[in-house]
């Protein structure tokens, strides 16, 4: 069987498309740029970022096409080698229905140097939706992949399609399926799932997709998570990870990861309430990466309100500003 991502903080990257102020710039679909995509995967593998996630939710999947994952993959990858990262892992994220195409771009990940493959459920016939079409679905789509995948079960950008655990424990079976991102925040779906006795957990790793819920949701087997926060603030989570792993805490530790826990799960509300337009902003404003309001169509500006809404958050990003810079 093949193996699962190794434990550890993930993030679910942002992709970057070239400035407004550039002789390519776009304003209906602007060209990606991969010097930026490359600069923040490698900010991140050097803070200590177990992997990525690329083309997820965040990194707009839907707005790219093949041709362009092909680049931002192959670009990432080319760089991390270039860099000594060797076999840093890649995650490539799937957000298309149709099962062969979802195959194809997972063959395209693979060619361009991903390890996983973060498929999404599917959710267009939510109404019609059955758990065993569910299984059914993912089966196919591992019998064909070339790498091995994982489930990414969000909800909230698939027709609040609702994957239960007991569907989660006929998929782990599979010899290609190695795990699954739970983007929500159903701490006892993350329970049934990560303690489940009928999963074998060396073959099936569970993350969680909510930061927000690290500390819980690691001392009932997950075994990290794929966070946006992450983005902007690596070793701040990375911390609250590694203190959140130990059995026997001091009471300091204990003390000191409820204090990150709650830092944390503060800062996360920006991504709550802004998603992917929150994460881009944050890593601009923060890190110095892409542009505030560089998404593709649908997706238009920043966070609304631009600088008075970002002043609101001042106080808990400069609290995790001040934990970030002490690491």
């Amino acid at each position: 069987m093949a193996t699962p991502p190794a434990p550890g903080i993930y993030v679910p990257v942002p992709t970057f498309f070239v400035s407004k102020k550039a002789a390519t710039y776009d304003p209906i679909a602007a060209p990606v740029d991969i010097d930026t995509q490359v600069a923040h995967s490698l900010y991140l593998a050097r803070a200590g970022i177990k992997g990525l996630v690329i083309l997820g939710s965040t990194g707009e999947a839907i707005h790219l096409t093949n041709k362009e994952r092909f680049e931002v993959l192959s670009g990432v990858r080319q760089a991390f080698e270039k860099e000594g990262f060797t076999d840093y892992p890649i995650i490539a994220g799937t957000a298309t229905q149709n099962i062969e195409e979802t195959v194809e771009q997972l063959k395209g990940a693979k060619e361009a140097g991903a390890q996983y493959g973060l498929c999404l459920v599917p959710g267009y016939f939510a109404g019609a939706s059955t758990q065993e079409g569910v299984i059914r679905w993912f089966t196919a789509v591992a019998d064909k992949s070339p790498i091995p995948i994982m489930i990414y079960h969000y909800p909230g950008v698939s027709n609040n399609v609702k994957v239960v655990p007991s569907t989660f424990v006929t998929l782990a079976k599979h010899p290609n399926i190695v795990g699954c991102k739970l983007s929500h925040g159903d701490v006892s779906y993350h329970a049934q799932i990560a303690s489940s006795p009928s999963i074998d957990h060396s073959s099936f790793a569970t993350f969680s997709g909510l930061g927000q819920q690290l500390l819980p949701v690691i001392s009932i087997g997950a075994v990290g998570a794929i966070d946006g926060c992450a983005g902007f603030f690596p070793k701040t989570v990375v911390r609250l990870f590694e203190l959140s792993l130990k059995n026997q805490p001091t009471d300091e530790e204990v003390q000191k990861r409820r204090l990150l826990q709650y830092k944390v799960s503060t800062m996360e509300e920006i991504i709550v309430k802004f998603g992917t337009v929150g994460i881009k902003e944050a890593v601009s404003r923060l890190r110095g990466f892409g542009d505030r309001d560089g998404t593709r169509l649908p997706l238009h500006g920043g966070i609304p309100g631009d600088d008075a809404e970002w002043a609101k958050w001042k106080e808990i990003v400069d609290a995790m500003e001040e934990e970030e810079n002490s690491l």
